[in-house]
């Protein structure tokens, strides 16, 4: 919306009106105006869920200082959500597919937590939204993404040519710095390597070609992605302000990712792919990181709100596509390390019960409670002090992955 006035005053010479155009200023804006409206608005939405008596419903698992978070408002998601759209619907070029691809996302699974919260809190069902309807919602959303990275226009990358000196100081990321044919592809990052494209194409015998056996097999994969991030994210979601911790060093660093991408400069500086009009995506990270932190005011131990399903599978799913917009995908197991570790604990934990419970006739357990982040609440650990060391994971995963840039 700013966007858009901007550019227009800016064909009249109106003053400042041209600053709006700078992905800096817009970026910067973003994570000030998120963090706003979540402080300021978060006391009164909470206030409301209060009110309302929208509280969490507690399961008895046992676990020291659980009785006391009975009653805590849940679906604080909500603050989330609104201060990620707002700044973003304000501040982003809204022609941009990029950005409508996750404000679509960033609704779609905001709505499908909003669902699940509010079945276990206005009808009384702990089980919330039936497991397969999720799954449906978050295939439904990997359809759509990987659609239109295939069929959208928009969406290409270009080859990465040095521009010429006098083109330096042109804007970062204009079209008229490259020469380079668009490229409608599978490619992806692979980290850690000098040749560090990957094309799908590889595995369907279709590589340099990407046909539909391709890019159905990306789509299929981006189910997978989102599907998988998603129901992590909601998996880590267990402590006062564990997942909001831990996603907000990952946001900032896809944001990174894909400002440098968007960039011709240092997308030709550092070698890697050159995808136009990706840099818009700063804005929507920046966004998020302000949206998160915000929100940590109030999610931070003890919580006077939960996010509730309504955050927690938006989080994990707007991430995963943000990765995928920006083909650092298979970057996702190290900069979402934390995450993999808790959902794969499940997987451990589940597969290992049934296994033993088949062979022995009752259920062994690895850990003494799944999600991980219980086992150590088990063993005795507060949970101020679990939640700190695995953002200070988070934040070491972040910077490991920020190597990938010149590590190869």
């Amino acid at each position: 919306m700013l966007y858009s006035l901007g550019e227009y005053l800016d064909r009249f010479d109106v003053p400042g009106a041209g600053i709006v155009q700078y992905l800096s200023f817009r970026g910067a804006a973003a994570i000030i105006l998120a963090l706003l409206i979540a402080l300021v608005f978060g006391g009164g939405i909470i206030s409301v869920l209060r009110r309302r008596q929208i509280g969490e419903q507690v399961r008895d698992l046992g676990l020291e200082g659980q009785a006391q978070k009975k009653g805590t408002p849940t679906m604080g998601g909500l603050i989330i959500l609104a201060a990620i759209l707002v700044p973003t619907l304000l501040l982003a070029d809204p022609g941009n597919v990029y950005i409508g691809l996750l404000v679509i996302s960033t609704v779609w699974l905001g709505g499908l937590g909003f669902a699940d919260d509010y079945i276990k809190v206005f009808r009384g069902d702990k089980d919330g939204l039936h497991g397969w309807f999720k799954i449906i919602g978050q295939v439904g959303l990997g359809i759509i993404v990987g659609t239109a990275m295939w069929l959208s226009p928009q969406i290409h990358v270009r080859e990465t040519i040095r521009p010429a000196a006098h083109e330096v100081m042109m804007t970062p990321g204009d079209e008229a710095l490259t020469s380079g044919a668009a490229e409608k592809t599978t490619k992806t990052t692979i980290p850690f390597l000098k040749n560090s494209e990957l094309d799908y194409g590889v595995l369907t015998g279709e590589a340099g070609d990407n046909g539909p056996v391709t890019w159905l097999l990306y789509i299929a994969l981006a189910i997978l992605i989102i599907t998988g991030v998603s129901n992590a994210a909601n998996l880590t979601d267990g402590l006062d302000g564990l997942n909001t911790g831990v996603a907000i060093p990952v946001v900032v660093v896809l944001g990174m990712f894909a400002w440098l991408s968007g960039n011709i400069i240092w997308a030709d500086y550092l070698n890697i792919m050159y995808i136009p009009g990706s840099g818009e995506l700063l804005v929507f990270a920046a966004a998020m990181a302000g949206a998160l932190i915000g929100f940590m005011w109030y999610n931070g131990y003890p919580a006077q709100v939960f996010m509730g399903d309504t955050g927690s599978l938006a989080i994990g799913g707007v991430i995963a596509v943000l990765a995928l917009l920006i083909r650092k995908e298979l970057l996702l197991p190290v900069l979402c390390g934390v995450y993999v570790v808790e959902a794969g604990s499940v997987i451990i934990q589940r597969t290992w019960f049934k296994i033993t419970k088949r062979r022995y006739g009752e259920g062994r357990r690895v850990f003494l409670m799944s999600p991980i982040h219980h086992h150590y609440q088990k063993r005795g650990y507060h949970e101020s002090k679990i939640v700190i060391r695995f953002v200070i994971i988070s934040i070491m995963l972040a910077a490991i992955t920020l190597t990938t840039l010149k590590v190869r």
